[in-house]
């Protein structure tokens, strides 16, 4: 189901003094925070998942990685079996295991929105190459770097892979990337905010200059808002953890948020409170913390 409809804001809004309400629901990032660097899930945070299912509230996993990458927790759904993936742009059913991922909201990035944000950044910081994220392939240019473990389906233009006689054009486009060999990772995110406007949400997740552009409003923010409002969840009633730029939108909006001991700056100041490091099983620990709370309530 295609859904790219204005979101009621998934900026928390201004209230009264602050309730602490028991967590319903629990939004993890995945690089960089629910991972190890290694990319695997310990079996503390195995357990501390599985408990907080156990105990009533969801989890759901909120990440910029295509469904095509999620087999790394697809072992550590539960219940609904939901993700969001693509900073928003999808949520899909893990049930079924790899291959076999259900798309079950998308929140494409319009062909012409991504066309404009091409030709702009471009104008802005010569030298930006690009690749395309759809709903199952991934195309890039020629000389766009290998930056990801799998071979493109094609090798174009980002001009004819968004054109209308491109390959997959009637398969939608959840994002494009914007990688630049020079630029600060920080300076390029500001450049490209400022250049492309409101015609796509730019934001990043990478160590190095690479940009993450979704169609406008769409981040992990405004996806879990709709999947929170669908479930009767308030933003209050949410525990959210993040490491990295993509994540504060969805930091900010939740009632309790935490930044993780390895999080980038902007992270740690939108969140209201703070972890270690994934590689200390941050996670892990808040939830530990949120379930003992819980049962002395």
């Amino acid at each position: 189901m295609r859904d790219n409809g204005r979101v009621t804001s998934a900026t928390r809004q201004p209230e009264t003094p602050a309730r602490t309400l028991p967590p319903r629901l629990i939004a993890t990032d995945l690089d960089g925070t629910l991972l190890r660097d290694d990319k695997s899930v310990s079996p503390r945070t195995v357990a501390a998942l599985a408990a907080a299912e156990e105990a009533g509230i969801e989890v759901f996993f909120v990440t910029g990685r295509p469904a095509r990458w999620m087999d790394v927790v697809s072992d550590h759904v539960h219940g609904h079996g939901l993700a969001i993936c693509g900073n928003g742009a999808a949520v899909v059913d893990l049930h079924g295991g790899p291959g076999t991922h259900r798309f079950v909201k998308v929140r494409e990035l319009a062909r012409e929105n991504a066309l404009d944000a091409v030709r702009l950044l471009r104008d802005a910081a010569p030298g930006t190459v690009y690749a395309v994220e759809q709903t199952y392939g991934f195309n890039q240019e020629p000389e766009y770097p290998k930056l990801h473990l799998e071979v493109p389906d094609v090798l174009r233009s980002a001009e004819e892979l968004l054109g209308p006689d491109g390959p997959a054009a009637d398969e939608p486009v959840l994002k494009i990337l914007a990688f630049h060999p020079e630029l600060d990772p920080d300076a390029f995110l500001t450049l490209a905010r400022l250049a492309i406007g409101d015609r796509a949400n730019v934001t990043r997740s990478s160590p190095s200059a690479l940009l993450e552009i979704s169609g406008p409003g769409v981040s992990k923010a405004s996806t879990l808002a709709l999947c929170c409002a669908e479930r009767g969840i308030s933003h209050e009633e949410v525990v959210a953890f993040g490491d990295m730029p993509n994540d504060v939108e969805m930091l900010t909006w939740a009632g309790r948020s935490f930044a993780m001991g390895n999080a980038h700056p902007d992270v740690v100041a939108a969140a209201s409170g703070r972890t270690v490091a994934n590689n200390d099983d941050g996670v892990a620990v808040v939830i530990e913390r949120l379930l003992t709370e819980r049962s002395r309530a």
